[in-house]
């Protein structure tokens, strides 16, 4: 069920692969640097409590 894209088939399921690797590029990068801040909140989570108790 795809169009018939003619000479124009190749620019135009290039920009869709490029399309589609650069938002799993986006995704990946995004949730790499969620666990990373959520690691460094945890820490100095626990500097502030343990500074708290002392």
């Amino acid at each position: 069920m795809l169009p018939d894209l003619g000479k124009y088939a190749f620019p135009v399921l290039s920009a869709y692969a490029a399309m589609f690797i650069l938002t799993i590029g986006v995704i990946l990068t995004t949730l790499k640097r969620a666990k990373t801040s959520k690691e460094t909140l945890a820490k100095l989570e626990q500097k502030q409590k343990a500074k708290a108790d002392e």
